[in-house]
C-alpha cells in the first residue's frame, strides 16, 4: 500500500532526546546564577523548542535583549554539565533505524542551535539516518513555518506528503503554519490537552505507540 507520507519531520528535544528535565533545570540554574527571576518548570518546559531569542522573551520578559547571551552562555554551561544524563528515549534509535529501512525520508527541525544539533546527531550516531537538518540559528524559530518550508523544498516534498513529528505546541502550530500534518508526542515537554487543540493526526504517550503508527499509518 502507498505510504501516506514520504517526509517525516522530528522535533529533537522532548520528541526524540530525553532531555526537558535537563533544559528546565539549566535554564533555571542559569537564571540563578545571574540574580534572575527564575523561571517555574512549567513556564521553563514551554519555551523549550524555541529559539534563543523567542525562548527569552518569553520566560524573562523584563531582561533587556542585550543580555540575552549571557543567559545563553549560563545555560550552555549548566547544560553541558548534565549532558551526560540526556538519553534517547527508549526505542528511539530502532525505531528510526527501521523508519529509515523502510523508505521515509526523514529530517529534524529543532530548537537547537546548529553547534548543539551536531554534537547530538554525532553522540547517539543518529546523523546517516536522516537526510536534511534545519536548527533554529538558521533562520526563523519556531511557530515560524520556515525551517519546515525550507527542508521540503530541499527534498522535493509537498506539504500534503509531510508530516511533523513534536511534543510541544510550537511544533503543532508551526506545522500547522506550514499547511503541514502533525503527530503529537504527549511524552514530552508539553501536556496532552494542549497538543490536541492542534488537532493531531494521532496524540501517542509513549516512543513504541509512535513507532506502531508511524509504520501502520504514515
Amino acid at each position: 500500500m502507498p505510504k501516506r507520507f514520504e517526509l517525516l519531520v522530528f522535533d529533537w528535544d522532548g520528541t526524540l532526546m530525553d532531555s526537558a528535565a535537563v533544559i528546565v533545570e539549566s535554564l533555571q540554574a542559569a537564571c540563578t546564577d545571574l540574580g534572575l527571576p527564575v523561571p517555574s518548570e512549567e513556564k521553563a518546559r514551554f519555551i523549550i523548542g524555541l529559539g534563543l531569542n523567542d525562548a527569552m522573551a518569553n520566560v524573562l520578559p523584563g531582561l533587556d535583549p542585550a543580555h540575552y547571551p549571557r543567559v545563553a552562555e549560563r545555560y550552555r554551561h549548566h547544560f553541558f554539565l548534565r549532558d551526560s544524563g540526556t538519553t534517547l528515549f527508549p526505542g528511539v534509535a530502532e525505531a528510526i533505524r527501521e523508519l529509515h529501512t523502510a523508505g521515509f525520508l526523514l529530517a529534524i527541525a529543532t530548537g537547537k542551535s546548529r553547534h548543539g544539533l551536531d554534537r547530538a546527531l554525532e553522540s547517539t550516531e543518529l546523523g546517516p539516518y536522516f537526510h536534511a537538518t534545519r536548527c533554529a540559528d538558521e533562520g526563523f524559530s519556531k511557530p515560524h513555518p520556515g525551517m519546515l518550508s525550507n527542508l521540503m523544498a530541499e527534498l522535493g516534498v509537498s506539504e500534503q506528503r509531510t508530516l511533523m513529528i513534536g511534543d510541544t505546541t510550537h511544533d503543532m502550530e508551526m506545522a500547522r503554519n506550514a499547511g503541514v500534518a502533525r503527530l503529537a508526542a504527549a511524552y514530552g515537554a508539553h501536556p496532552r490537552r494542549e497538543l490536541l487543540a492542534y488537532e493531531p493526526v494521532a496524540c501517542v504517550e509513549k516512543i513504541v505507540e509512535l513507532r506502531t503508527w508511524l509504520m501502520a499509518h504514515a
